[in-house]
C-alpha cells in the first residue's frame, strides 16, 4: 500500500531500506487468534529486536506509521537496540475518543462498502483476519487504558513527528505529548488538508521533510 514511497525515501535520505509487513499483514503469516492488548509491546520488545539482530543492523532509523510509529516509540524507549532517529507518522501514545469512534465506524461498515476489496489487493488471504483482529483489540473496553507515554522520556534519538491536521484517528495532542516528553531533540510536521496517511496523501511534503531530517540526524551522530 506504500507503493514507491519506501524506495523514494531511501534514495532521498541516502539510506538503505528494510521494509516488512508485520505478522497478519501483507504476505506475512496470519495472526493466530485474537490480538493481545499488548500487541504493540510484543512487536516492539520481541519481534523488532529479532529483526534488527537477524539482519545485523548497526545504524537504524525507524520510520513507523500509526501502530508502527507506536512500536518504534516503545523500541527506542526501551533501549533494545541502536536508533539513530525516529520518524513517527500519526503515532498513538495514548487512546483518544476520536480514534475509537473512527475505528467503530469502519468496523461497522466493513463488508458493506469497497474497503474489503481494496484491502484484499494488498493483504490477500490475511484481509479479514487482519482487519477484525485490529479493530477488535482497539474496541475492547480495556484497551481504552492503553498508554505508552512512560517510554517517551527515555527516547534520546532525534524525533520527527508527522501528523495530518485532518487525521480521523488522532489529534495534535498526540504530537504534543511526544514533543514535550522525549529526551532528545524533536520537531513536528503538521500537514493541512491531510488525514491519517501523510505518506500517501502528501508524499512530496513528507519525503522532503523526512529525508532532510534523517540526513541531519545521521550527520550529527557521526
Amino acid at each position: 500500500m506504500w507503493r514507491d514511497f519506501p524506495d523514494r525515501m531511501a534514495s532521498a535520505s541516502g539510506c538503505g531500506a528494510l521494509v516488512y509487513s508485520r505478522i497478519g499483514y501483507g504476505a506475512s503469516d496470519p495472526v493466530g487468534g485474537p490480538r493481545s492488548v499488548r500487541f504493540m509491546h510484543e512487536e516492539a520488545l520481541d519481534v523488532l529486536p529479532a529483526i534488527v539482530e537477524y539482519f545485523h543492523l548497526r545504524e537504524v532509523v525507524l520510520f513507523g506509521h500509526s501502530d508502527g510509529a507506536s512500536i518504534a516509540v516503545i523500541y527506542a524507549g526501551a533501549h533494545l537496540g541502536p536508533v539513530s532517529a525516529l520518524v513517527l507518522e500519526a503515532p498513538h501514545v495514548f487512546v483518544e475518543a476520536v480514534c475509537i469512534e473512527s475505528i467503530a465506524r469502519i468496523a461497522a461498515a466493513y463488508g458493506k462498502n469497497r474497503l474489503r476489496e481494496r484491502l484484499a489487493r494488498y493483504h490477500g488471504g490475511n484481509t479479514d483476519a487482519m482487519f477484525r483482529t485490529w479493530t477488535d483489540v482497539w474496541l475492547r473496553p480495556e484497551f481504552s487504558r492503553w498508554n505508552i507515554e512512560e517510554y517517551l522520556p527515555a527516547v534520546e534519538s532525534p524525533v520527527l513527528v508527522v501528523q495530518g491536521e485532518d487525521d480521523e484517528y488522532g489529534t495534535v495532542e498526540q504530537v504534543d505529548a511526544v514533543l514535550t516528553q522525549v529526551k532528545g531533540p524533536a520537531r513536528s510536521l503538521m500537514l493541512p488538508r491531510c488525514g491519517h496517511s501523510p505518506h500517501s496523501e502528501r508524499p512530496e511534503a513528507v519525503l522532503e521533510a523526512a529525508a532532510r531530517f534523517v540526513r541531519e540526524a545521521i550527520r550529527s551522530g557521526r
